[in-house]
């Protein structure tokens, strides 16, 4: 801007007709107003990009449509007999199922204990930036159990494991019969590889998260909390990324 100034300061010592003048006036306090309103405009989305939204609306379950993004898994995929499933009431997505610890006859059985169950989002969603936040929040109702959340992200270069995707892990407990929100702060949750904790020294790749899910076992869990094989049953209304550090 000084510098449009400076250049119609000198036009004018130049010399000229004074409707050349007036007309040149006019047009630079055309183009200086322009100016002045591009860089307002600039200055507001740089404040807008260096100051990030402190919460991002990640899931609901209002809608059997909503349930399309998940799909449900366990032990019964390789031999076990557990059930589990995943459906929407009255906006709420419920999880819910028997958790059994007994194999089938069948031949074709892979694992040598069962007892699990989990619900995950399908391949193939995209990436989460979830980068500018550092909290996961989720609106639940639960049954007394410990269950865990899980978040995969694209692995480093030279990363945990040889798998394109690390797999970290926080448990949590949803308290029985009771709506609450549970903020999990992302330095939380740890590195695991095929359900066994990673004692290495990495940073999360939040910035390209890959899927989000939770699962639970029947082994295990603190003495204050409903462990063992049985019913479960968690209720969710929906998952937020916050940003509150």
């Amino acid at each position: 801007m000084i510098g449009l100034d400076v250049h119609f300061c000198r036009f004018i010592k130049k010399g000229g007709s004074s409707w050349q003048a007036r007309n040149t006036h006019t047009m630079l306090r055309a183009l200086l107003r322009s100016s002045i309103h591009a860089t307002r405009r600039a200055v507001a989305w740089n404040l807008q990009d260096l100051s990030p939204p402190s919460e991002k609306h990640l899931f609901k379950y209002s809608a059997q449509s909503d349930l399309k993004l998940w799909e449900v898994y366990g032990d019964s995929e390789h031999g076990g007999l557990s059930t589990a499933s995943l459906q929407s009431n009255g906006g709420i997505g419920i999880f819910s199922g028997n958790l059994s610890e007994a194999l089938s006859n069948n031949e074709a059985v892979k694992i040598k204990r069962s007892g699990f169950s989990g619900f995950r989002t399908i391949e193939g969603l995209g990436r989460l930036d979830l980068e500018p936040f550092d909290t996961i929040c989720l609106r639940l109702k639960g049954d007394g159990r410990c269950y865990i959340s899980n978040l995969r992200t694209e692995s480093w270069v030279g990363g945990l494991t040889e798998a394109e995707d690390n797999t970290w892990q926080a448990f949590i407990f949803a308290p029985k019969d009771k709506w609450c929100e549970l903020q999990i702060s992302f330095s939380h949750y740890l590195p695991t590889w095929k359900g066994r904790l990673l004692y290495a020294k990495t940073e999360m790749n939040l910035a390209r998260v890959t899927g989000i899910g939770f699962s639970l076992t029947s082994t295990g869990g603190p003495e204050s909390v409903v462990y063992g094989p049985g019913p479960f049953k968690l209720e969710l209304d929906w998952i937020k990324a916050l940003r509150v550090g």
